[in-house]
């Protein structure tokens, strides 16, 4: 699963960590997140966020 970087404010969202404060289970890929997901830090959407290479 690969890690995805937010534009905004650089917050990086791992899928093999959870994140409590989006309820997101360790283990949901990124493309599986709901489509109103948003940046745990700055609010942005998931449009915003760039594949980590």
């Amino acid at each position: 699963m690969q890690k995805f970087k937010c534009r905004v404010c650089g917050y990086i969202y791992d899928p093999e960590k959870c994140e409590t404060r989006r309820n997101t289970d360790p283990g949901t890929d990124f493309k599986d997140l709901p489509d109103l997901w948003r940046c745990p830090i700055c609010g942005a959407g998931k449009i915003k966020f760039d594949e980590v290479k």
